[in-house]
């Protein structure tokens, strides 16, 4: 054994960590200890597990580390949470990053509850858009599929409404979908809009009771367009969602900002890197940034892979096709998301 593993075993010291409520343990263990072997594989200390007691054992900074995370998770426990693998990893992956904010406390922030299901945010990133949406009148949510942009959004938007801090709620997005054109579909225009804005309706059944919304849709109090039926309109006393605006031109974009009125709210959502306008069209949300550079109570919330909260091959995917694309770009060749002379194609 050389010096250094002398010098590291050494090193090596116990940390003991008793659980009181044996219901606590029961839970911390997990199914047949599946939170356990988590657990175990996910620090680098030793972990062992003897009745109620919890011994950690390695170097003196991961056993740091390990019982930060053993207290997140007891935690999570305490305020009524059943541990789930993806909490573990969540919240694990919250403690690597070196941040103020408690996982215990990210995890347990509730939007919306409807029949036993609540709505929260799962990752830093995004309680931070959510945190964002609170104290700014617009706000950007920017990043790839599965982050929950639109559907954190939509939760504040409901929220705001029951809350009484706005009397309406107005969801928009752009008729454009992967080189598909209107007048090619069949039916009316309203049967033609439809599918386009179907993701928004599917979304407020998740958060109302679907009985309701007709009621509240009839009433105004909650209105699904297109983007095109913004313009001439000045919304006051509103929490409006743009999404997919990735698909606006800089003028839509333009004429949807300048939409807000009076005690409104406005939160536009989109990836710039699932363009579906035609090639050669600049994307309204890529060059919003550094239009509205430096303008106060306008906030860009970027999301990341991290922040994707659907199958974990999604965030895989993610980054696999972000890292393509770059090597393509190194090497002067057109990127996925943009093939010249036809419509933009979606991931």
């Amino acid at each position: 054994m050389t010096g250094t593993e002398h010098s590291s075993a050494a090193a090596r010291v116990q940390t003991k960590i008793s659980v009181a409520d044996p219901k606590i343990m029961v839970n911390l263990l997990g199914p047949k200890d599946e939170i356990l072997r988590l657990v175990e594989r996910t620090l680098v200390s030793d972990v062992h597990v003897r009745g109620n007691e919890i011994t950690i054992t390695g170097a003196p900074a991961d056993n740091a580390t390990a019982e930060r995370l053993f207290s997140e998770l007891i935690e999570l426990i305490e305020k009524g949470e059943t541990l789930t693998v993806d909490a573990v990893r969540r919240t694990a992956s919250m403690l690597e990053q070196n941040t103020t904010e408690r996982p215990a406390e990210v995890l347990t922030l509730n939007i919306l509850s409807r029949r036993g299901r609540t709505i929260r945010p799962k990752t830093l990133g995004q309680k931070h858009y959510v945190d964002a949406i609170d104290e700014n009148t617009i706000v950007f949510g920017i990043g790839p599929a599965g982050t929950g942009k639109t559907y954190l959004a939509m939760a504040k938007a409901v929220q705001a409404l029951q809350a009484k801090q706005v009397s309406r709620i107005i969801l928009t997005r752009p008729a454009v979908e992967a080189g598909e054109r209107l007048g090619f579909l069949p039916g009316t225009l309203n049967e033609k809009i439809d599918p386009y804005l179907r993701p928004l309706y599917d979304a407020l059944h998740d958060m109302l009771d679907p009985e309701t919304i007709p009621r509240l849709m009839q009433a105004g109090t909650i209105e699904v367009a297109p983007l095109a039926y913004m313009r001439g309109r000045t919304l006051n006393d509103a929490f409006i969602i743009l999404d997919e605006a990735q698909n606006t031109t800089p003028e839509q974009m333009k004429m949807f900002l300048t939409r807000l009125g009076f005690g409104a709210k406005i939160v536009v959502t989109g990836d710039v890197t699932q363009v579906d306008l035609p090639g050669g069209t600049t994307s309204g949300l890529r060059i919003v940034r550094e239009i509205l550079k430096g303008v106060e109570d306008v906030h860009f919330a970027e999301l990341s892979s991290s922040d994707v909260v659907r199958h974990r091959l999604v965030a895989e995917i993610v980054d696999a096709y972000a890292r393509y694309d770059a090597e393509l770009e190194q090497n002067d060749q057109q990127p996925v998301r943009a093939v010249p002379g036809r419509p933009n194609r979606r991931r």
